[in-house]
């Protein structure tokens, strides 16, 4: 039996007295659209923080294709395909839009992905072009707009071929039109639609959302963390209609979602 794409055993994160993690554990297939999902303060980010490594956890175990990841720094994980998008974007703001995804370009992974035959500029303004700025390459990042800055976030991350991609409120801030346009990338690099091309599979990823309207739809599994516990896993149909799920989000958009869904 193959070995889980990510498997996440019993995770503990403590901040003094707080544990902002507690006891996760989980499993994400190499051809799977997981949202994980929560109120405020449920320690998802941290979860994810865990996970990529920026963290490291007071106790438990992080397994990426079958090989220990605990702990290890950015550079490896990033190299063994594993790339991340954050809630709160942090371009390099005085270089170019393109520039700015010409700095994923040129990790060990992306060099070795493939044919070497483009320059790192067009590698990057392919990733441009797939979330839908290629028309900003040349502008400096700080005159992007909250949702075009979450665009350049994801095509950071792409810009490095991952084989599984973390999101960290990708629709966060977003108008209704730019999270469609997110949404619909994301599902299309989830297929393996690359730059025009179609590749026989895209990235497993994982996503941290509060619009969950936009979100449910997309995904095979939803895992619902609650003060840093696993409260439920399913399928979105079934997490909505979780009595403890709607009580831990106070009955709002989760029992909506229930409602539409039945």
């Amino acid at each position: 039996m193959a070995a889980p794409f990510l498997e996440v055993r019993n995770l503990v994160k403590e901040f003094g007295e707080l544990r902002a993690v507690n006891k996760v554990s989980f499993e994400i297939g190499a051809d799977e659209m997981v949202g994980l999902i929560g109120p405020n303060g449920a320690g998802k980010s941290t979860l994810i923080r865990l996970i990529t490594g920026i963290l490291k956890p007071t106790s438990g175990q992080v397994l990426f294709k079958g090989e220990d990841i605990t702990g290890q720094p950015i550079h490896k994980t990033v190299n063994m395909g594993l790339a991340s998008t954050f809630q709160i974007v942090k371009p390099f703001r005085h270089l170019p839009v393109v520039a700015n995804v010409m700095v994923p370009c040129l990790c060990q992974r992306s060099r070795r992905k493939g044919e070497w035959v483009k320059t790192v500029e067009l590698r990057a303004r392919d990733s441009l072009e797939f979330c839908g700025i290629s028309d900003l390459a040349l502008e400096p990042a700080s005159v992007l707009s909250h949702g075009d800055l979450k665009r350049l976030e994801l095509a950071r991350a792409i810009a490095t071929e991952p084989d599984l991609l973390l999101l960290d409120e990708p629709f966060g801030g977003l108008n209704p039109a730019e999270t469609r346009l997110v949404a619909k990338s994301l599902k299309r690099l989830h297929k393996g639609g690359r730059f025009g091309r179609l590749h026989s599979e895209g990235p497993a990823m994982m996503i941290v959302e509060h619009k969950l309207t936009e979100l449910m739809p997309m995904l095979d599994r939803v895992i619902v963390l609650s003060f840093g516990e696993i409260l439920a896993v399913g399928t979105p149909a079934e997490v909505v209609s979780n009595k403890e799920v709607i009580k831990a989000y106070i009955g709002k958009e989760v029992k909506a979602l229930a409602t539409q869904s039945g």
